[in-house]
């Protein structure tokens, strides 16, 4: 017996229950895990709300770090005591112990804490597939981020600045423009005193970027577009201020033949290999001091109901994890 959080119906934070549940012994392929440090991330509110809908009951969460407690016939890469993680499911991971499929964990190598690791493994792969593999970023460009003194901002503002780019990110108050110019941003635009198209047209001179990381949503989506130079493409990936409204595709031919994806990063962890080659680019791009953990907030695990308000409420910056 252990303790998750769970909600059987979807709603706002308070749906959230920490309770009782059985823990399966690792079946064969499997790893009995406890965790120690778990990832807090705008998707597990998603799924709470049931804008993904989940089968439910259900327990959140997607990233997670801990120790092999128990190990299931047939696996050989995994022993007991190992230091693992995970960034991209199954999902489950509020919880103080669950079993998992051993081909979904990578090691967490010496150097990085557990902290680090929770703090860094899901946002670290989705900018490493984000900026390397989907519109793979060249030294010298200038892309457009929004939320750029967020979990993923941070992250995302450290790595471009490393590739060379120059960074132009949106924040929401001076204190969070401070941390994003810390992080790696050129420039920064306060959203709700700027329009932050025009101020991206004045730092490029009319040109516009090439590229756009939006995870804002509806509130952002068009200026987005209009940020674009010709044959730019619109990376959309959250719905902090609601789903996106439908686009027709020939507004994207009367804007500049503009590209538009919808990406998450399962499709880009999809296989073992794949998997392994996103960890492993996250962990040297910590070894190399090119990325380092925000970890602003942590709450305990049973008081995830408090950790989801403070994050739809924006009033979280970096990144925050849960602690069993």
């Amino acid at each position: 017996m252990a303790k998750a959080i769970r909600f059987e119906t979807c709603g706002g934070p308070e749906v959230l229950a920490w309770q009782d549940v059985d823990v399966a012994a690792p079946k064969e392929g499997e790893l009995l895990i406890r965790h120690t440090a778990i990832g807090l991330n705008f998707i597990d509110t998603y799924h709470r709300t049931g804008l993904y809908p989940l089968p439910l009951p259900a327990t959140p969460g997607l990233e997670g770090v801990g120790v092999v407690e128990a190990v299931g016939d047939g696996v050989e890469d995994f022993k007991l005591g190992d230091r693992v993680g995970y960034p991209a499911g199954p999902m489950g991971t509020y919880a103080e112990m669950r079993t998992i499929p051993a081909a979904k964990v990578v090691k967490i190598p010496n150097s990085v804490s557990d902290e680090d690791a929770a703090a860094l493994l899901l946002k670290g792969c989705t900018v490493e597939a984000f900026v390397e593999r989907l519109y793979p970023v060249k030294a010298g460009e200038t892309v457009l981020l929004h939320a750029a003194a967020g979990g993923l901002g941070l992250i995302a503002s450290q790595w471009l600045s490393a590739l060379g780019a120059t960074v132009i990110g949106t924040v929401g108050s001076e204190e969070k423009a401070a941390l994003a110019r810390e992080n790696g941003c050129a420039h920064t635009i306060l959203y709700r005193e700027e329009n932050f198209v025009e101020r991206v047209k004045d730092i490029t001179n009319g040109e516009g970027v090439p590229v756009v990381y939006d995870s804002v949503g509806k509130a952002t989506f068009m200026g987005s577009l209009d940020c674009l130079k010709r044959r730019g493409m619109m990376v959309t990936f959250g719905n902090a201020t609601g789903p996106v409204d439908p686009v027709p595709p020939g507004l994207l031919a009367q804007k500049g033949s503009l590209m538009l994806t919808r990406p998450v990063l399962m499709d880009y962890v999809a296989t073992r290999d794949e998997l392994v080659q996103s960890t492993t680019r996250v962990f040297e791009m910590i070894a190399s001091g090119n990325l380092k953990a925000q970890i602003n907030q942590r709450f305990a695990l049973k008081d995830a109901t408090e950790a989801h308000k403070a994050l739809e409420a924006r009033k979280t910056s970096g990144q925050t994890i849960l602690i069993p």
